[in-house]
């Protein structure tokens, strides 16, 4: 730093991309602009890491707080967030550039949900593409007519000892389609019908068949799965006040999932991040280079 003089005591302000001029009590003082800071460019491993993190979020906004009770047994101070990230970390990742997550993209993914000590709902495809629970309903066929009631003794009566009166069946339904701007977009719904041997409503006003309809002796969709997640899980309330759940994740049939999953999706998504540094050292085992 110095003193200006001649004509540049009378100026003040940047004089190129490496000099500026201030006047100050003592006369105009000739500096060094401030060395701008390069943006930090992280490692690939780095950039998965941080990658998988948009995508996520998107699916759990879906759920739109009905994972209150989702995840059994959380340490003080542990978000659902925290551990829906915890359940899904390097489980077939889905990746979303950040232009996309500022438009409010969301690609649906094959998530975990749920996490608790009942057993997992077996949940898969028949031949036709719909999707199947194995929750045996016996000869019971769903109609206008069933009632919760019906239901509710087709479920306790065909499936052993896994499930009691007044436990609760969830099924969650999320639809998945690209906007205008080619933005992937997602939206989710559920429905809830607890199992009550009294309750004579009809199934259908309280669920609809869209989730809850008989599938060869099972409940099943009532249509084959496209451009869609969905899943069932089981849920009950403990006597001391709390919630056991089905640890179950979404089943997802997309086209357009396949197109935000792998390397080439985890770069195009690091590089809307700021990139992947490249100058890789030789010993270091994260380098790609030979």
């Amino acid at each position: 730093m110095s003193k200006a003089t001649g004509f540049l005591s009378q100026t003040s302000g940047k004089l190129d991309d490496n000099f500026q001029t201030r006047q100050t009590d003592h006369g105009t003082i000739l500096a060094r602009n401030p060395r701008k800071t390069a943006t930090t460019r992280r490692s690939e491993k780095q950039a998965n890491t941080r990658c998988q993190l948009p995508n996520a979020a998107a699916n759990f906004r879906l759920f739109n707080g009905k994972l209150n009770e989702a995840f059994e047994n959380k340490s003080a101070g542990v978000s659902d967030f925290n551990c829906f990230v915890q359940a899904n970390y390097g489980k077939n990742p889905v990746y979303i550039t950040k232009q996309e997550c500022a438009g409010g993209g969301c690609v649906l993914g094959n998530y975990q949900y749920s996490r608790g000590s009942l057993p997992s709902l077996g949940i898969n495809l028949n031949q036709s593409g719909v999707l199947v629970s194995d929750i045996a309903l016996g000869s019971l066929e769903i109609d206008a007519n069933t009632t919760v009631a019906d239901f509710a003794m087709a479920v306790l009566a065909n499936n052993a000892d896994q499930w009691e009166e007044n436990d609760q069946v969830t099924f969650f339904y999320a639809e998945q389609w690209e906007d205008s701007e080619g933005v992937p977009r997602a939206k989710m719904g559920s429905q809830k019908v607890v199992l009550d041997l009294s309750d004579q409503n009809k199934l259908w006003t309280v669920v609809t068949a869209q989730g809850f309809t008989s599938v060869n002796g099972y409940l099943g969709m009532n249509a084959a799965l496209q451009n869609a997640g969905a899943s069932w899980c089981h849920s009950r309330n403990k006597a001391d006040g709390g919630t056991q759940v089905s640890t179950q994740r979404l089943v997802v049939v997309s086209d357009i999932l396949d197109d935000y999953q792998g390397r080439d999706a985890m770069l195009a998504s690091a590089e809307s991040y700021g990139g992947i540094n490249t100058k890789n050292v030789y010993l270091n085992p994260e380098s790609t280079q030979a």
